[in-house]
C-alpha cells in the first residue's frame, strides 16, 4: 500500500519522486529475497553434493552419481520437442564396469522417440570419469507428466551381485501448457527507477531543504513584522 496520501503531500512532483522512491524499495527488497533463496538452494545442494563426496571418498570402491536433465521445446502449435540429457559420474576410488543407462519410463502414448535412444551401454566408467547420454522425444498430447529418475547397473569385481544406481528426478512436465504473454512495465522499467534511484534522492533532499528554507524565511518575516 502507498504510505503517502493526498492529505500528507499536496505537492505533485514532490509525490511522485516519492512514489517512484517507494518502488524502488520494495522491488529491491523483492530482488534481495529472491537472491536469498537463491543462495540458501545453492547452499543446500553443495551441503548435499560435499556430504556425498565425502563418502565416495572413504569409500574403496566406485559410487555412481547421475544427474538427469529434460528442457521443453515448442516447435510449432500443437507438437513439443523434449530433449533429454544424464551425466553420470563415478566419485570413488575404483572402476565400475558393464555400466548400462536405462531410462525407459516415457508413455508411449504422450512421447515419440525422434533421436537417440532411452538406453545405452558403456564397457566402464575410471574413478573420477564422467559419461554423457542424451536423446530426444517429441510430444503432441497435453498433460502434466511426472518422469522417473534413470537407473544405472554396474559390476564391480569384488562382488557377484549387479550394482544399482539411480539419477536425480526432473520436476514435473507441463506438456503443450498454455503460456500467457509476459507482463511488462509500459510506464517505467526496473533498470530506469534503479539507475535515477540516486537522482531521486537527490531530488528529494533538496524539495526537503527548499521547503525547509521556505518555511524559515517566512517565520522570520512574520517575527519582524511584529516586532515593528
Amino acid at each position: 500500500m502507498w504510505p503517502i496520501s493526498d492529505a500528507k503531500c499536496k505537492d505533485p512532483q514532490l509525490k511522485t519522486l516519492f512514489y517512484h522512491l517507494y518502488l524502488n524499495l520494495n522491488l529491491q527488497l523483492i530482488v534481495n529475497m529472491a537472491d536469498w533463496t537463491r543462495k540458501f538452494l545453492l547452499a543446500t545442494v553443495l551441503a548435499v553434493l560435499c556430504f556425498s563426496w565425502t563418502i565416495a571418498a572413504g569409500s574403496d570402491g566406485p559410487f555412481i552419481v547421475a544427474h538427469k536433465k529434460a528442457a521443453l521445446t515448442r516447435l510449432k502449435s500443437g507438437v513439443e520437442r523434449l530433449s533429454v540429457s544424464i551425466d553420470i559420474y563415478n566419485q570413488g576410488s575404483a572402476t565400475a564396469y558393464d555400466v548400462s543407462l536405462y531410462d525407459d519410463n516415457w508413455s508411449q502414448d504422450v512421447f515419440t522417440i525422434v533421436a537417440g535412444n532411452t538406453s545405452m551401454s558403456w564397457e566402464r566408467l575410471d574413478a573420477g570419469a564422467a559419461l554423457s547420454h542424451s536423446f530426444e522425444l517429441e510430444a503432441t498430447k497435453k498433460t502434466v507428466f511426472y518422469g522417473a529418475p534413470a537407473v544405472i547397473t554396474f559390476r564391480i569385481p569384488t562382488k557377484a551381485a549387479l550394482q544399482e544406481a539411480y539419477s536425480t528426478p526432473i520436476l514435473p512436465l507441463d506438456i503443450l501448457a498454455d503460456r500467457p504473454p509476459e507482463k511488462k512495465f509500459d510506464w517505467v522499467s526496473l533498470n530506469t527507477i534503479t539507475n535515477y534511484s540516486t537522482y531521486i534522492l537527490f531530488i528529494v533532499f533538496a524539495k526537503t531543504i527548499s521547503f525547509f528554507l521556505h518555511g524559515l524565511s517566512k517565520i522570520l518575516g512574520e517575527y519582524s513584522q511584529a516586532k515593528v
